[in-house]
């Protein structure tokens, strides 16, 4: 598969039970699952050791940038994996990524392997590494994902994720997918990629179910997680 390049608008929203199940109902016949169906989606999140890329993004600037591995399912070192350079400013998604073997992968990203594939955007993401000292890997994300595109424009798509989680050891995509729980129970994140404009009737019935864009950075609401549990930690041990 040839470098991709993206530019969107996503927005996101909380969704409850009974949310998810009525706006089903709503899209059906609108909306198709894509030819993947439920797809397990597994992802390493790279970061500074002062974890400057995260904070910076928790503060919620104009421009905001991350870089992450991500497979489909649980990959072993032949498996195709996806580099992506992500980047937002003022609501517009710009996604540079291009794939390669596991094994490839941590031979490019650790500075042993020159771009071959894609050379434009694989040279974006060798610049981003050096611009970002001690760049490593830092927090796993993976969660389970349906994902549908629009019947009239299907460039139109419409994300479930549910079953959220995270780890911050085994930092490999073929570690597992395991992890700590990031959303409570009978919550699902949905997320709208918009090419253009949304449609009128999509956005009236989400405003009619209560439905409204939220801000919610997976990779941001795990490192919170993390850093509150170690300071709960470290009160514990102060006053012991």
């Amino acid at each position: 598969m040839a470098g991709q390049i993206f530019e969107r608008f996503e927005k996101k929203y909380l969704l409850g039970e009974y949310q998810y199940t009525e706006l089903q109902k709503v899209l059906k016949g609108r909306f198709v699952i894509d030819n993947y169906g439920r797809t397990t989606i597994n992802n390493i999140y790279f970061d500074t050791p002062e974890h400057l890329l995260i904070r910076r993004s928790i503060e919620k600037p104009v421009y905001k940038e991350k870089l992450r591995v991500r497979s489909y399912g649980t990959a072993d070192s032949e498996t195709q994996v996806f580099i992506e350079l992500k980047k937002k400013y003022k609501g517009i998604v710009y996604k540079r990524r291009t794939n390669m073997k596991l094994r490839h992968s941590r031979a490019f990203l650790s500075g042993n392997r020159e771009p071959k594939k894609n050379p434009q955007i694989e040279r974006e993401i060798l610049y981003f590494m050096k611009l970002y000292k001690g760049i490593a890997p830092a927090m796993y994300i993976g969660y389970d994902r349906i994902a549908m595109y629009g019947v009239e424009n299907s460039e139109l798509r419409i994300t479930f994720d549910e079953n959220i989680r995270y780890r911050q050891y085994d930092l490999k995509l073929d570690k597992g997918d395991y992890g700590e729980q990031l959303l409570e129970p009978g919550q699902t994140l949905m997320e709208i990629k918009i090419p253009g404009v949304m449609p009128l009737w999509l956005s009236k019935e989400l405003s009619r179910l209560g439905i409204f864009p939220t801000s919610f950075s997976k990779y941001g609401k795990a490192y919170m997680r993390v850093t509150a549990l170690q300071n709960d930690k470290g009160k514990v041990t102060n006053c012991a």
